[in-house]
């Protein structure tokens, strides 16, 4: 594209009838929301701007002629000449009254994935749709079509006992009749994550009725296998065809693509599924994969018979405990933000997505991305414009998002600002300056450009700026209290260690603090999010209430008060020591090793973990109210949750006998009689979980939940001072969070 520019001081717009007339109605608004100027409708031969209906023209994508400042809007219907609109807008500046378009964006536009669209449930999980109204909704549509969305997609209510919350403001059946209807006004496909509850067939079919009948759009259905769902593959397909034939009585031209994602409780499902599927079976249209898949997506396609197409179910929407953690690929992101932050907080991660599109879009014909709410605002953006431009550039994306929804802020300034919140993330937030900089820059535009804070999108990165900081900020002066405290333990000085602990607030925490609460409010007036339970209904702390999280400890100050105020109730002597060995708890000598998994993260053990279909799984503990209470030590918050465990470590002593302690996570089974533990290939432990326990280390270093495990490593087992330790079980995998090799004493 060429970089001309075109400059309008009042657009002229025509349009005939119909589907451009309509268009041309959602244009005029969205050019008087930005300059204050209604555009004029006029005749063809003034227009600025026309849009034409063409029923030979693209269904899913849409034509634009241009000529100077001369614009033709051509698609078949109203969804294309909808993206057609979002492209000019995705590329004018405005100020003032005065529109400028910054490149000539004549051609002809298809998008590269036949679905491309996003869930949008109307119940109390998500953190802000349940607070719309029908109209949120309707400008919602709008904005995910001017980045090429084509599908919506709803939950319907499960019957009597759905819950409502005191935000929603419909029966959700009737607003599902409502929000589909909608869709339908502007072409948008309509799909419904509709599960199978556990009632008999001829319950579910005359729930499902009622719900077809009512409803005026529906294209897809989408019956997830698990998550949630237990019956057995047979079954399921059996249910998908029943249900697929009753919704073409309704709908003749919807489709059912359940979902390959396996039951927890069925090991052996998705080779079920595959053998159902091999049979080629009426009723089924595609397969739909996405978290709790029962396959890798590349084995998946080998698998699956090539009569079923495969749409991706992406999580864009969660952080941690989910298929696409923060750094998927190593699942590293730091405890210290991860505690504040927690599963659904705002999460611009424009880069990592492009990686993640990169690698599954070869296998399928599109997405319907998981969502619960706005927190992944910038996300859905990017990934619909990946799947319509699977190469545009992801700096493109954050500019046109910019120009969209700040039209008068610098859309390059934006960019960097929303790269900047995606690279926060990285590393140990204390270590990251890159924090101070971004929010900076975030209350530079605020303060140049006012208006800004008007635009609930704007304010929801402000909000992430601010909290990234705040935590930051906290960690720094904890630490550097900690330094300090440890210092006095040592001297046998715990007074002085529980003041300097105590006080370890400042002006800039606390103005920080409540610029947060601030913004929180501010934006659960724009939009409904809701950051907070008792305050804002947000369903949980895990639900995008930040406010519940934001202030859970982030280093061990609050351990060690914790192990403080406990010592008060000792004798002096016994007291000191107890600290002692508190401040000490993690350290080792040169020859032996210490490792926490949220420590030192997976990098450093020397070999990369094997998993299954799902990969590797952290059960991260310290954003979790109820366990991260002043409890629980940092080097506890991350666990990792797998089949199997496996490090490569050196530098032991040759001649002496050591033993592995090893920290677990999890309740014991007594069912469990082969849990192995392997020291350069040879066993030094098979046996029920988890073998002879460390009960001193228990009483005194570990909270409710956790167990240590000792296990002898003689002299025999290691090669020139190296040692490869593998940890598995089968059946229920291994939960760790520390272990250290010690010398037997």
């Amino acid at each position: 594209m060429s970089k001309m520019r075109y400059e309008y001081s009042a657009l002229n717009i025509f349009a005939r009838d119909g589907a451009a007339l309509k268009a041309t109605e959602i244009l005029r608004g969205e050019i008087e929301s930005r300059t204050g100027k209604l555009p004029e409708i006029t005749g063809s031969d003034r227009a600025d701007i026309s849009f034409i209906a063409d029923p030979d023209g693209l269904r899913d994508g849409y034509e634009i002629e241009q000529d100077g400042k001369r614009l033709v809007f051509k698609a078949q219907g109203i969804r294309g000449l909808i993206f057609a609109a979002g492209m000019f807008l995705r590329k004018i500046e405005v100020s003032g009254e005065k529109i400028t378009l910054i490149q000539d964006i004549g051609g002809r536009y298809e998008p590269d994935k036949r679905i491309r669209g996003h869930q949008l449930g109307y119940r109390t999980t998500p953190n802000s749709y349940d607070a719309w109204d029908i109209e949120d909704y309707r400008r919602y549509y709008l904005d995910l079509m001017f980045f090429g969305c084509n599908t919506v997609e709803h939950i319907p209510s499960n019957g009597l006992d759905a819950k409502k919350n005191r935000l929603m403001k419909y029966d959700p059946q009737d607003f599902l009749v409502e929000a589909s209807r909608i869709a339908d006004e502007y072409g948008l496909d309509v799909s419904l994550w509709y599960p199978n509850d556990r009632e008999s067939l001829e319950d579910a079919e005359k729930r499902r009725r009622c719900v077809f009948e009512r409803t005026p759009r529906i294209d897809i259905m989408f019956p997830p296998g698990g998550d949630p769902g237990d019956y057995k593959a047979d079954e399921f397909i059996r249910r998908c065809r029943e249900f697929s034939r009753l919704l073409k009585e309704y709908h003749p031209n919807a489709e059912m693509w359940p979902s390959a994602q396996q039951p927890h409780s069925i090991p052996d499902w998705g080779e079920r599924l595959m053998d159902e599927l091999e049979k080629l079976p009426d009723g089924i249209d595609g397969i739909i994969t996405g978290p709790n898949h029962a396959f890798e997506m590349d084995e998946l396609r080998r698998r699956l018979p090539a009569k079923y197409p495969i749409r991706f179910y992406p999580d864009i929407t969660h952080n941690v405990r989910c298929e696409y953690p923060v750094h998927f690929d190593r699942d590293d992101w730091h405890y210290a933000l991860a505690s504040g932050l927690s599963r659904e907080c705002t999460n611009p991660r424009p880069c990592e997505y492009r990686e993640i599109h990169r690698l599954t879009r070869r296998y399928v014909i599109g997405s319907v991305s998981y969502s619960e709410g706005i927190t992944d605002d910038v996300n859905k953006c990017v990934w619909s414009d990946m799947d319509f431009f699977p190469d545009t550039d992801v700096r493109d994306s954050l500019e046109d998002y910019s120009r969209l929804y700040f039209p008068s802020l610098p859309a390059d300034e934006v960019a960097d600002r929303i790269l900047g919140l995606e690279l926060n993330w990285q590393t140990d937030p204390a270590e990251n300056p890159g924090i101070d900089d971004n929010l900076k820059g975030w209350e530079s535009l605020a303060e140049r450009y006012p208006s800004a804070l008007k635009l609930w999108r704007f304010n929801q990165c402000l909000f992430r700026a601010k909290c990234d900081a705040y935590l930051r900020h906290r960690r720094i002066i904890e630490l550097k209290a900690i330094k300090q405290a440890r210092r006095e333990i040592l001297s046998g000085k715990l007074e002085s260690a529980r003041e300097i602990l105590q006080n370890t607030e400042d002006g800039r925490k606390k103005t920080l603090r409540a610029d947060i609460e601030h913004i929180a409010g501010e934006l659960f007036e724009q939009i409904g999010l809701q950051t907070d339970v008792e305050r804002y209904c947000a369903d949980s702390w895990e639900r995008g209430a930040v406010l519940e999280t934001i202030d859970l400890p982030n280093t061990d100050r609050a351990w060690l008060l914790g192990r403080l105020k406990k010592a008060e109730e000792m004798p002096e002597n016994e007291a000191k020591e107890y600290m002692l060995r508190s401040v000490k708890r993690n350290e080792v000598e040169s020859d032996e090793y210490y490792y926490s998994v949220a420590e030192h993260g997976l990098g450093v053990l020397g070999c990369r973990q094997e998993a299954g279909p799902e990969g590797i799984y952290m059960n991260f503990q310290g954003d979790r109210p109820d366990v991260n209470n002043g409890s629980l030590p940092t080097c506890l918050f991350k666990v990792f949750d797998n089949r199997s465990f496996r490090c490569k470590l050196g530098g032991f002593r040759y001649d002496t006998d050591y033993e592995l302690k090893v920290t677990y996570r999890q309740k014991k089974d007594e069912s469990i009689n082969d849990l192995t533990v392997k020291a350069n290939g040879t066993t030094v432990y098979k046996g029920g979980q988890f073998g002879a326990e460390d009960e001193e280390y228990n009483r005194e270093m570990l909270p409710d939940g956790f167990i240590c495990a000792v296990y002898r490593l003689p002299k025999s087992v290691f090669v020139n001072g190296c040692v490869e330790i593998e940890i598995f079980e089968e059946r229920a995998g291994v939960m760790i969070s520390e272990f250290r090799i010690v010398k037997k004493k």
